[in-house]
C-alpha cells in the first residue's frame, strides 16, 4: 500500500532536508505546502501523514494541530527542542515530535508508527463511505440514520451481553422543531456522549440514543448538564432497557418524553394562574371565550389547509371535520395514516395528540396543552405545517 506523506513549512529548504531522510518508495506520493495554502487542500490532509515545521511558526503549528488531529497523525519538528513548545503540541494533538538533526535512520523508525495510524484511518474512511453509501451513517457526523435496524442489533447485543442500558429520545417542542438547526442538536450530543453511546435520527430534529452502563436517573442527571449547554429548550425521555420489543421501548420514551413537556408546561402554567379569580361568572366567561375563539379559528384553518395541499400531496386522502370544542385533521396513504387532533375543553387547556401509524404500528406519538391566552392561530398553522411536513415523508 502506498503512504502520502505532505510536508508543510514555510521554508522551501526544509522540504529537500526532509526528502533525503525519507527514503521514499516508487508508490509513496509526497506533497508540499505552505501554511497559507493549507485551507485550500483539506482534502489533500486528511489521512496523510502530515510533517510540519513549527520553526518560526509556533503558533501556525499549533492551529493546524487543532484544526486536523483527529483526521490525521501530524509529526512536528524543528531544530530547537523547546520542551513547553512540545507540551503545547502534544495537548492539540501531535502524535510525535522529532527533532531536524535526528539521525536518517531513527527518523525513518519513528515515522513507521504515524505511517500505520494512517493507512488505519485510511481504511475506516473506505469503511465509512460505504456505510454512507448504504444510508447507514449520515454524511456529516457518527449519527445513524436507520434507527430500527440499529435498535434490533443493539438490543440483541445488550440482552446477549447482560449489559445496563438506558434508551431516550430527544426533542425540542413541536412548536420550536423547524426553529433549531439540527447540526446545533447533533453536534450537542455527539460532543457530550461517550465515544460508546450511540445517537440515531428518528424523525426531523428527534433523536434515539443508548447510553451504556448507566441507569435512568443517572441519564437524567446528565441530560440535564448536557441541556444546559444548548440556547434553546431540549426535552428528553430515558426508560430502562428491560427486554422490551422495538416498539415497546419507543413508545415507553415517547411516553416519558411527552411527561417532560407536560412538566415544563404545568411549571409556566402555575406561574401564570397565580392571580386568576376562580368566581362562578368568570369561568363561564372565560369558557364561553374560549369556545368562541376555538370555533373561529379551528374550522376555517383546517378548511384552508386541506385546500392547500389537496393537490399537492399525491397518493393521500386529506379529511378534517370540526365542531365546538374539538376537530381531527387525518392524512391517510396506503401504508400509514397520520392524525392532529385538537380538544378544547372550555375552561382549562387546549389539548393537541398527534400520531403517526405506519402499517399499523404506531410510529410517533406527541401530546402538548397549551393554556387558551398562549394559543393563537399562528401557533396552529405552524404546528400543522409541521405535521403535514413529517406525513409528507411516509406518503
Amino acid at each position: 500500500m502506498s503512504n502520502r506523506i505532505v510536508l508543510i513549512s514555510d521554508d522551501t529548504d526544509f522540504f529537500d532536508f526532509i526528502k533525503n531522510k525519507l527514503e521514499l518508495r516508487r508508490s509513496d506520493k509526497l506533497f508540499t505546502l505552505s501554511f497559507e495554502e493549507v485551507p485550500e487542500n483539506v482534502d489533500l490532509l486528511q489521512t496523510s501523514v502530515l510533517i510540519v515545521n513549527s520553526e518560526q511558526s509556533d503558533q501556525k503549528t499549533i492551529d493546524l494541530l487543532k484544526i486536523f488531529n483527529s483526521c490525521t497523525p501530524i509529526i512536528v519538528t524543528a531544530y530547537n527542542d523547546n520542551d513547553v513548545f512540545k507540551k503545547k503540541c502534544y495537548r492539540a494533538g501531535m502524535f510525535d515530535f522529532i527533532p531536524l538533526l535526528t539521525p536518517d535512520a531513527e527518523f525513518r523508525a519513528r515515522m513507521l508508527p504515524a505511517l500505520s495510524m494512517s493507512s488505519i484511518l485510511t481504511k475506516n474512511q473506505q469503511y465509512r463511505n460505504i456505510l454512507v453509501k448504504n444510508k447507514i451513517i449520515d454524511k456529516t457526523n457518527e449519527i445513524f440514520t436507520n434507527y430500527k435496524n440499529m435498535l434490533d442489533n443493539v438490543l440483541s447485543d445488550i440482552k446477549e451481553n447482560k449489559i445496563t442500558a438506558v434508551f431516550g429520545i430527544i426533542s425540542p417542542r413541536e412548536k420550536d422543531k423547524y426553529l433549531i438547526n439540527p447540526s446545533v442538536i447533533e453536534t450537542l450530543l455527539l460532543n457530550s456522549i461517550r465515544k460508546t453511546d450511540i445517537v440515531m435520527k428518528y424523525t426531523p430534529n428527534k433523536y434515539c440514543t443508548v447510553w451504556y452502563n448507566t441507569d435512568t436517573v443517572s441519564a437524567k442527571k446528565q441530560w440535564k448538564k448536557i441541556a444546559k449547554n444548548c440556547k434553546q429548550n431540549l426535552y428528553a425521555g430515558f426508560v430502562q432497557i428491560e427486554g422490551q420489543t422495538v416498539q415497546g421501548l419507543i413508545n415507553d420514551a415517547l411516553s416519558e418524553l411527552s411527561d417532560s413537556f407536560d412538566n415544563k408546561q404545568t411549571e409556566n402554567a402555575s406561574v401564570k394562574n397565580k392571580n386568576i379569580n376562580n368566581s362562578d361568572s368568570n369561568f363561564k366567561m372565560r369558557r364561553r371565550t374560549s369556545e368562541r375563539k376555538f370555533s373561529i379559528m379551528v374550522t376555517p384553518l383546517f378548511y384552508r389547509m386541506q385546500q392547500k395541499y389537496l393537490n399537492r400531496l399525491s397518493g393521500v386522502k386529506l379529511e378534517q371535520s370540526c365542531n365546538n370544542d374539538s376537530g381531527l385533521f387525518s392524512i391517510t396513504g396506503k401504508h400509514f395514516n397520520s392524525s392532529f387532533k385538537i380538544t378544547n375543553p372550555g375552561f382549562s387547556k387546549i389539548n393537541i395528540v398527534i400520531t403517526l401509524q405506519k402499517d399499523s404500528e404506531e410510529v410517533d406519538s406527541k401530546r402538548f396543552s397549551f393554556e387558551p391566552d398562549e394559543f393563537d392561530e399562528t401557533l396552529l398553522e405552524d404546528l400543522m405545517e409541521q405535521f403535514i411536513s413529517e406525513a409528507k415523508n411516509y406518503a
